[in-house]
């Protein structure tokens, strides 16, 4: 089979059905918006200022941002735009974006709260769109799609560059099946299949710290595997005092990110 005759939409929605990675509801997020809007909003965090520096602003006045959270890269923009939009399915993280926008006395920005499904007819085209670590969704052709059809001038989405936000040695340690998640490049091939070739560059993590303690390690693994039973949190205690005795540093977890980006393309001629 030739890679023409692949479907990459198709295979990264079997892909995702066969991670089984259940949508978190909106009231996850809600519980974390204040802990987001002090840890991911920090204007001073290299990825924020990577990400600025990647975009191209000539001639933008407006910017969407789709998966705003607390507001972490539309309102580290506004300053240099006239207006800025950020959607959010959390209503929290929404009331959170709102508090950071007072306190900083940013008053072009406005937030409503949609999801990727919902509809967005009735929002105003702008001239920029991104979606920053948002982009795990149920149907990716149909969410690139939609950011291309609200942008004037320029798209840009940031995607995982490793299958797993954990180390696959832990994950491996407790005994549970290490799930490999859908990566940046479904997104390249995506668009280069509908017409649109992609810019990618990449965002890498500048932390080379580790965990301070085993509780932290605890609960950064959770983070990401959700409902850790009793007997996985003490082999996780047994593999941190393991790989401390043998004088390891356990690092955070990768987050390096990859920012596909492109010119908008009228969707008359895309091949859909």
């Amino acid at each position: 089979m030739l890679i023409d005759q692949l479907d990459f939409a198709k295979m990264y929605q079997d892909h995702m059905q066969k991670a089984q990675r259940s949508r978190k509801e909106p009231e996850h997020w809600d519980k974390k918006a204040q802990k987001m809007a002090q840890t991911c909003a920090n204007p001073h965090d290299p990825y924020l200022i990577h990400f600025r520096e990647l975009m191209d602003f000539t001639d933008a006045e407006t910017l969407l941002d789709v998966g705003c959270g607390p507001g972490s890269v539309c309102l580290n923009l506004a300053n240099q735009l006239t207006s800025v939009i950020g959607i959010d399915y959390s209503q929290g993280m929404l009331d959170a974006a709102r508090e950071r926008a007072n306190a900083l006395n940013i008053n072009n920005a406005q937030f409503e709260q949609l999801a990727w499904e919902d509809d967005w007819t009735h929002l105003p085209k702008v001239d920029i769109a991104i979606a920053s670590r948002s982009t795990l969704v149920d149907d990716l052709k149909a969410a690139l799609l939609k950011l291309n059809r609200q942008a004037n001038l320029r798209v840009y989405t940031t995607h995982t560059v490793n299958p797993t936000f954990i180390d696959e040695n832990i994950i491996h340690s407790i005994g549970r099946e290490v799930v490999r998640l859908p990566t940046y490049i479904y997104a390249v091939n995506i668009l280069h299949q509908m017409g649109i070739n992609a810019r990618v560059d990449f965002i890498n993590s500048s932390d080379n710290s580790g965990f301070a303690s085993v509780d932290a390690f605890v609960d950064s693994v959770n983070w990401s595997l959700k409902n850790l039973t009793t007997d996985e949190i003490t082999k996780l205690h047994q593999y941190y005092a393991q790989q401390i005795s043998s004088g390891k540093r356990i690092p955070y977890p990768s987050r390096n990110w990859a920012m596909v980006s492109w010119d908008v393309v009228d969707e008359a001629s895309l091949t859909l």
